[in-house]
């Protein structure tokens, strides 16, 4: 590989990332326009080519950075000794926080599964979907052994975990015309937070 451009500082391939999600989240879109990532980052365009081959690697090597971290979030917080619920309740917190600061995530993980080749689309599907399926299987299955859960079926409660904050999320323009604000701030992501947290973990406790 040929050495990078001399207008390259050091971290321009961290600039590029950072700039593409400061775009995406900004404007509610799981896209960015070249010419905008470069007014963006103060960054020539043509470095998108050098660091991800195209504007589809950069968007997947977004991807990695955003889902490798959650991940491992997950994972840690698995290994933790805490009682279900409370695992429960801090991950519920942690998806929120996670759609606020990049709300695009989910969408643009699910588009480019869609428009891969399927070798691609699978190895996404391997490094990201399937983990976090998998933790919702665990902690669901140390809930109910432990008699705190009810059984449920760990995707769905996935993807009703996920599309409840995933649509949150994506309200901006319906929040400008059903409300007096179309703005998602820290104290209506806190709102929300305590909210969904709420309602479900309600309800997937055994009532007592």
């Amino acid at each position: 590989m040929a050495d990078a451009p001399d207008s390259a500082a050091p971290d321009a391939r961290t600039q590029l990332l950072d700039a593409a999600s400061a775009i995406m989240r900004g404007g509610d879109i799981e896209d960015v326009s070249l010419s905008e990532l470069s007014r963006r980052s103060g960054l020539n365009s043509a470095l998108v080519k050098y660091y991800f081959g195209n504007k589809a690697g950069l968007l997947r090597a977004l991807l990695d950075r955003e889902w490798s971290a959650r991940v491992k979030a997950v994972d840690t917080l698995l290994a933790k000794e805490l009682d279900p619920e409370t695992k429960l309740r801090i991950h519920m917190a942690g998806v929120v926080d996670n759609f606020f600061a990049t709300p695009y995530t989910h969408r643009l993980l699910m588009r480019m599964i869609r428009e891969s080749a399927a070798d691609e689309g699978q190895r996404l599907a391997d490094a990201y979907l399937k983990p976090m399926l998998a933790a919702y299987e665990a902690l669901i299955a140390q809930g109910v052994a432990e008699g705190v859960f009810r059984p449920v079926d760990p995707q769905l409660f996935y993807f009703t975990v996920i599309g409840a904050a995933d649509r949150f999320f994506t309200a901006q323009l319906v929040l400008s015309y059903c409300s007096d604000t179309d703005v998602l701030d820290e104290g209506l992501r806190d709102r929300y937070r305590a909210h969904l947290n709420d309602f479900v973990v309600a309800g997937i406790l055994v009532q007592k």
